[in-house]
């Protein structure tokens, strides 16, 4: 699994111009899956994700946790993380996995993110064409991919 994570202060996700999603201060969650990533790796990434320090302390150092400071989360499925751009102009997304596999993990994902958070988790619509709406926070963009362990 290969995700982006945004630190927003403000993000929403619509489909056909109808909000279906919003989130305040937290972290946009970008999640591509490629068709062998399993559920370990949904809960490395949750995990990560829960604890990970990007939130500004006291001080203005990165020292908290989306946990540290109540931030909510907005999970959008983005199959084109897992393009391959090695030959040619044209991406391919043979790795991504089909939506018999992707969509368990990403419900997965999901739900043991509201269950590790214990906070708000908006989503879009898997599959859907979404317009995506941010403010990003700093900016601080991070890429976790599980199959690098970063």
């Amino acid at each position: 699994m290969k995700v982006v994570l945004q630190r927003i202060t403000e993000a929403s996700v619509s489909v056909d111009g109808a909000v279906i999603g919003e989130v305040a201060k937290g972290i946009l969650v970008l999640l591509g899956i490629a068709h062998e990533d399993e559920k370990v790796d949904a809960d490395w990434l949750v995990k990560k994700i829960t604890d990970m320090r990007i939130f500004s302390d006291v001080d203005g150092k990165m020292n908290l946790s989306a946990k540290d400071i109540n931030g909510e989360f907005l999970v959008i499925s983005q199959f084109t993380l897992q393009a391959s751009t090695k030959k040619g102009n044209r991406p391919s997304y043979i790795k991504a996995a089909r939506p018999e596999v992707a969509i368990p993990l990403y419900e997965y994902f999901i739900e043991q993110l509201r269950k590790v958070s214990q906070a708000k988790v908006a989503t879009g619509e898997f599959g859907a064409d979404m317009q995506v709406s941010l403010v990003n926070d700093g900016p601080v963009t991070i890429v976790l991919d599980t199959k690098e362990g970063s």
